[in-house]
């Protein structure tokens, strides 16, 4: 990792993430450094993440037919501070 000083990559919105094909800024204790993108190519999940994962493709699949459904969108509970998608999403994962 190299770390930088440049305040165009410093700054509050650009403290972390990806800012370039292969690259991404990390933020270790006020310090920001430049990476290479970790390769997760070799990663193999375990069936408690597989699990995990399907699961919350199913709470996507739940809440986007909530969605497109006017009838549905409008009769849905909404939390408070949330939309109806993100609200759905919420209810399906604590259901299950």
């Amino acid at each position: 990792m190299a770390r930088t000083k440049n305040p165009l990559l410093t700054g509050v919105k650009l403290g972390h993430g990806k800012i370039a094909p292969g690259f991404v800024l990390k933020t270790r204790k006020g310090k920001v450094f430049i990476s290479k993108c970790p390769d997760m190519s070799n990663v193999v999940p375990s069936k408690l993440q597989l699990k995990s994962n399907s699961n919350f493709t199913t709470a996507i699949e739940y809440a986007r037919s909530i969605i497109n459904d006017p009838v549905k969108k409008a009769a849905y509970k909404i939390r408070r501070g949330m939309s109806v998608y993100h609200s759905a999403v919420k209810d399906y994962l604590e259901s299950h």
